[in-house]
């Protein structure tokens, strides 16, 4: 694991410039992966109940904002001292607006952790079943969207978009349900707790598919 270590930069050459560039593509691939870990644990603390795993996501939350911000470092040097060409540049432009997207699934993953905690002293709601389909499919479309950028396979972000149509369905359904729960006893704090929840996942969802746009634009120059 290279960590708060910059890429070594020796004379520009094209073959100097791709070593980095494929340093770099690993670095953001790790990145993911600790991504990945996070939202599973996330997912654990909030529909298992597991205590235990936040006390593993968060120093992971740690390695994953140290990684955001070497590759952010790494790719500015890169496009300084560099001068890569018009491909080259797309892959460094994407990669610091991707581990952006990276990043903050991140935090969200950790947020749900958190909020789990504070879902503990409450009942179960009928809703967590489904609000649980609704994080496995988050996790699936990442998990799309990192095999789309290891691949760099453009048409992964036309499945993200079906996918994420799904969680925006299962978001707007939700939110409707708990909007409109009456007779309510005691304390309203559980119903803003999973609103809160299904809106992590939302979004979520949507940086997940910002990064199937952004393999998409490496591939072939055109945003959509």
């Amino acid at each position: 694991m290279r960590l708060n270590t910059p890429l070594a930069l020796p004379q520009t050459t094209p073959n100097s410039l791709e070593r980095a560039l494929q340093q770099l593509t690993q670095d953001v691939l790790r990145m993911g992966a600790l991504v990945e870990q996070s939202c599973r644990l996330g997912h654990q603390a909030l529909f298992e109940q597991d205590i235990s795993a936040i006390e593993i996501l968060n120093p992971l939350e740690s390695k994953i904002d140290r990684y955001y911000r070497q590759i952010e470092l790494d790719c500015a040097r890169l496009m300084a001292l560099q001068r890569p060409v018009a491909q080259d540049l797309r892959l460094l432009s994407a990669f610091m607006q991707l581990v952006r997207d990276l990043e903050r699934i991140g935090d969200y993953a950790q947020d749900l952790a958190e909020l789990s905690l504070k879902l503990l002293p409450y009942p179960l709601h009928p809703s967590m079943t489904e609000i649980a389909q609704m994080s496995k499919q988050t996790q699936g479309m990442l998990a799309v969207s990192l095999v789309a950028l290891a691949d760099l396979d453009p048409s992964a972000g036309q499945r993200l978009k079906v996918m994420d149509d799904v969680v925006d369905d299962a978001y707007d359904r939700l939110y409707d349900l708990l909007a409109q729960v009456r007779d309510i006893r005691g304390t309203i704090e559980p119903i803003l707790l999973l609103v809160l929840v299904i809106r992590h996942l939302e979004r979520m969802a949507d940086h997940a598919t910002n990064i199937g746009q952004r393999v998409s634009y490496i591939v072939t120059g055109q945003r959509h």
